[in-house]
């Protein structure tokens, strides 16, 4: 059998709403750019919607319209998708991470207040990840001098003490990449209650047009991250199913903690009883001590025993162990991958990319929950029309191969 990782969802009913789309001949600026947004602003109950391209543009948009600028911080975690910290540099901003907790894998609340706290002006990038809000009643922050915007691109339809996500910042994103929840092939969106925002985000998303959206008419800079009236259908469409979409992840990810629940080598996703996730994908932890059996690991990186920074004596030590987790994850993932099991490590930490050590100066052991937790996690096969039965054919492939590391 062959499970893939992903899968989008998409059945006749969304399909007739794009082949109108090719049928009426107008295949941007259409009347379901403005359905999309319309579906979204009553699901998440705020004032203004905009659809875009891409949940980096989507990003991009409401930091340039927040007035983001050279030499702003950018606060976020380095346990993301890289577009979260990457529309700092777009602006020629400064990125500051804060490491993230070892269980539920978001920003940790601790570190994250002790940096907001030092701050007189900073943008807060806080990201809901794989489908999980943080703990947004626990941040302590100056509203007067920390601008928050939620990268919810992970997390459409997920709630934190009963409120949707995305909506906790001056302005929110959701992305609908093939993988997500829902999907319009590409495509993002941009949510918030703020006039200034909307028009702002409006307009450069569409050439920098002024409010009348005048042809050929441009009020300030701006850029093609327009959605596509075929993108907009198929939004539509999804959006009417999302309910449906969410049950059915939820029941799959129930079916997956009771496959695994007396499987110990397997470290699964914690949920806080804060929030409702919405189940982007699923990713599962090797544990550490079950690790530690076939690697020479220190005592205290086996049991998270260190500072938040690696102190500059045991950087050798803690960059070389990290090279060993991580080379036998990618052996777990290659074992697993040739029983037809489609596998990814989550995520690659964005401190350790090369153009990011090259412009920062980071390195290994400056994040190590990150680092660590990284070496560690590996997305299996999620997505709404996983059957049982594939499901099954996962976790018995997922034992066999921890029993082939044993050997």
């Amino acid at each position: 059998m062959k499970v893939p990782l992903s899968s989008p969802d998409i059945t006749d009913f969304e399909i007739n709403f794009v082949n109108d789309v090719l049928k009426s001949n107008q295949l941007a600026l259409g009347p379901y750019l403005n359905m999309f947004e319309e579906k979204i602003k009553k699901y998440f109950g705020v004032k203004y919607a905009i659809a875009v391209n891409s949940g980096t543009s989507a990003l991009h948009l409401i930091l340039k319209a927040m007035e983001f600028k050279r030499g702003d911080k950018l606060i976020t975690t380095p346990f993301t998708f890289i577009s979260s910290s990457n529309v700092a540099l777009y602006e020629d901003g400064i990125v500051e991470f804060v490491d993230i907790d070892k269980d539920d894998y978001n920003i940790s609340i601790p570190l994250l207040n002790k940096k907001l706290k030092d701050l007189d002006r900073a943008f807060f990038m806080g990201v809901d990840i794989f489908g999980q809000s943080l703990d947004w009643d626990s941040i302590d922050y100056d509203k007067n001098k920390i601008f928050i915007i939620e990268d919810s691109c992970e997390a459409i339809g997920a709630e934190y003490k009963g409120k949707k996500v995305g909506t906790f910042g001056k302005a929110g994103t959701f992305a609908f990449y093939p993988n997500k929840q829902i999907t319009t092939g590409e495509g993002g969106i941009v949510i918030t209650d703020c006039e200034d925002i909307y028009k702002k985000c409006k307009s450069m998303s569409n050439q920098g047009r002024g409010d009348d959206m005048q042809w050929l008419e441009h009020v300030r800079i701006g850029f093609n991250y327009r959605m596509d009236e075929m993108s907009a259908a198929l939004g539509y469409g999804q959006m009417i199913r999302l309910d449906e979409i969410l049950k059915k992840r939820s029941l799959i990810a129930e079916n997956y903690y009771d496959l695994f629940s007396e499987e110990k080598r397997i470290v699964l996703p914690k949920i806080n009883n804060f929030n409702i996730p919405s189940w982007f994908v699923f990713v599962i932890r090797l544990d550490l001590n079950w690790v530690s059996n076939f690697l020479d690991l220190p005592e205290w990186i086996i049991n998270f025993d260190f500072s938040e920074r690696i102190e500059s004596d045991k950087r050798d030590v803690w960059s070389k162990n990290i090279f060993k987790v991580q080379n036998f994850l990618n052996d777990f993932i290659n074992k697993l991958t040739l029983k037809g099991v489609q596998c990814k490590n989550y995520f690659k930490p964005v401190h350790t990319q090369k153009f990011y050590r090259e412009k920062f100066g980071f390195e290994y052991g400056d994040f190590p929950i990150t680092e660590l937790i990284s070496s560690l996690t590996i997305a299996i096969p999620f997505f709404t029309n996983l059957t049982f039965e594939e499901q099954v054919y996962v976790f018995e492939s997922i034992k066999e191969v921890l029993g082939e590391m044993e050997v």
